[in-house]
């Protein structure tokens, strides 16, 4: 970031290339539109540059991105609360109620029916379940299982007590153990 703020063009897009599969994921699962988490994972590096001499050198590059990336989602979630989506199961065809649904026409090259079914069933019971979650509990579970944050750096992104975050944590996975128990997953 020094680098960059420095001038070196270079420095720009090696943070670019480091961070943007991990904002992109994180983003991605906070607002599960594909358009949409690209559109904010651009913004979260326009704001980088803009906003770069406003960066701390004593903080982490990693907890200054992923805060502004968490703003931009929130902001994003709460532009979307109103908007109507569309299930993947619905049909294709308005007024066919047994018609074909995204879902059918998706091409699946994954060998094995039985565990085709078995893993749809549990990503759509782990979607359901993540989606069910509060807010402040998702967004912590996620920067802490998928993205690999630490408690210290969660609290840093999020802004509250290191003790909140853990709490927020325990209580994720207290509801996704509950919310999972009928696959075993206690």
């Amino acid at each position: 970031m020094q680098r960059f703020r420095n001038g070196q063009a270079a420095a720009f897009r090696a943070l670019v290339t480091r961070h943007q599969d991990r904002v992109f994921n994180f983003v991605l699962r906070q607002v599960r539109h594909p358009e949409t988490a690209q559109e904010l994972v651009q913004e979260t590096f326009l704001r980088v540059v803009k906003n770069a001499a406003s960066f701390r050198e004593e903080a982490r590059f990693t907890t200054w991105i992923f805060t502004i990336a968490r703003n931009l989602c929130v902001d994003a979630l709460r532009r979307q609360k109103h908007r109507n989506t569309v299930a993947l199961d619905a049909p294709l065809r308005a007024g066919e109620a047994d018609g074909a649904s995204m879902l059918d026409v998706i091409k699946d090259d994954q060998p094995g029916a039985d565990l085709r079914l078995d893993d749809r069933r549990f990503s759509a019971a782990l979607s359901e379940a993540l989606a069910a979650l509060p807010p402040e509990q998702r967004e912590v579970f996620l920067m802490r299982e998928l993205e690999g944050l630490k408690f210290r750096e969660i609290a840093d992104v999020v802004g509250v007590p290191e003790n909140t975050i853990k709490s927020r944590m325990r209580y994720a996975l207290e509801a996704l153990r509950h919310h999972l128990s009928a696959f075993g997953a206690t």
